[in-house]
């Protein structure tokens, strides 16, 4: 059976730059945007911004360091680590030799990497007063159903909340919802994860120990480093999920809910004082769509330099390997004024491991808006003016460029 619908849809906003997702890459994009003198309107399903950092309590803010000391991502990657931990810090991982402690001789291989541990609460209500200082428009509840898009662009995004369905023109969109909604419905080219996400149930306890993390169920290993003699990881359910059919999260959620309740009675066998202080209100989700860019970044290209970088990641799961990120990673000509941020930007499958986090997020966002406060065709756009903006906000582009640039490509000091 099916239903016939013909809508009229009026347009209830307009803006120099919309944002779709408010997690760390939408938050990048909209501040950067709001920051290059733009309307920006941001829409995030959830009622909390930060995505899978807050509502998901993945309340890891992983490295902004290569792991040998040399600091690689900078701008907003860095200030949003820092508001992060602003209110409260536990003092574990980088918080002492790369926040308390200056020395640089206390960041080698051996040190704790720059990253952090923060509470997702106040990361969340953080951010939000952070975007509304900048002048940003926050609409909670809000979700992309479709867009407009004629002639090789987007003129606007069909949105539904409470207030029923509704159109946000805008000049230019960036898609930062982490599925690559618009630019799925765009028309834009997507690629899926293939290998699919387990199951994960992460959540929190208060009580003797504190405010503490239980990390049930891990990110998969990508099926490429399977392939040199690593095993996979144990999981929660044996049942892999693509995170894109609404039953198939439905299902999930409810696995996870579970998964949490028996740690739950488990834990209270040995201390009947435990309880649980909060668990996730999204699914914790890793990769599901992204955009097929114009460029895929791989993981073989650590180090490598690109003309184009837009900013440097570096890998969370071992020290040494840096990456430039090249601007076309972020966009599709097929839709010229639509561009990614976070974890549907364009990389190879075992990379997208590595960009999904939220350093990452935060550098492709801060990128990703800029460009959306300069530009309505990204695959015209001006990369020497785009990389200037970057650098007077505190971005560094290229390896060489770092201020330790004699590290020599990832070898400890």
């Amino acid at each position: 059976m099916e239903i016939k619908e013909t809508f009229i849809t009026k347009v209830t906003h307009r803006c120099d730059v919309f944002v779709l997702g408010g997690g760390v890459a939408g938050i990048a994009a909209a501040a950067a945007a709001a920051r290059q003198g733009k309307k920006v309107l941001l829409a995030e399903r959830g009622f909390l911004l930060g995505g899978l950092a807050t509502a998901g309590l993945i309340t890891i803010y992983l490295p902004l360091c290569d792991g040998y000391g040399h600091q690689v991502s900078f701008g907003l990657a860095e200030e949003l680590l820092r508001l992060s931990i602003e209110i409260a810090h536990d003092e574990k991982r980088g918080y002492q030799n790369w926040i308390a402690e200056q020395d640089p001789s206390r960041r080698t291989g051996r040190n704790p990497r720059f990253e952090v541990n923060f509470n997702p609460q106040l990361f969340a209500i953080s951010t939000e007063q952070f975007l509304l200082a900048l002048g940003v428009e926050i609409l909670y509840g809000t979700t992309a159903v479709a867009c407009v898009a004629e002639n090789g662009a987007i003129s606007a995004a069909i949105i539904e909340n409470k207030s029923g369905r509704q159109a946000i023109a805008a000049d230019a969109f960036v898609d930062a919802s982490g599925d690559a909604d618009l630019a799925f419905f765009a028309g834009a080219p997507t690629e899926t994860f293939r290998q699919g996400n387990l199951l994960a149930a992460w959540y929190y306890s208060a009580g003797k120990d504190g405010y503490v993390c239980h990390p049930l169920g891990v990110a998969d290993i990508p099926d490429e480093e399977k392939k040199e003699g690593k095993s996979e990881v144990q999981t929660l359910v044996n049942r892999r999920f693509s995170g894109l059919n609404g039953k198939e999260i439905s299902e999930l959620t409810i696995l996870s809910h579970h998964a949490i309740i028996e740690d739950v009675k488990k834990k209270r066998l040995r201390d009947q004082t435990f309880e649980p202080a909060t668990i996730p209100t999204i699914p914790q989700l890793r990769m599901t769509r992204r955009i097929a860019g114009e460029y895929s970044l791989a993981t073989e290209e650590m180090h490598a330099r690109f003309e184009d970088s837009i900013g440097m990641v570096s890998d969370w799961r071992k020290r040494g390997p840096v990456y430039e990120v090249p601007f076309r990673t972020l966009y599709s000509c097929k839709i010229k004024n639509l561009i990614c941020a976070g974890r549907c930007t364009s990389v190879t499958e075992g990379m997208w491991d590595v960009m999904r986090v939220i350093p990452c997020c935060a550098v492709t966002g801060q990128a990703a808006g800029t460009a959306a406060a300069m530009f309505d065709d990204f695959s015209h756009a001006d990369i020497s003016a785009l990389q200037n903006a970057l650098k007077a906000d505190g971005v560094i582009l290229h390896e060489h460029d770092l201020p330790d640039a004699s590290k020599s490509n990832g070898n400890p000091t």
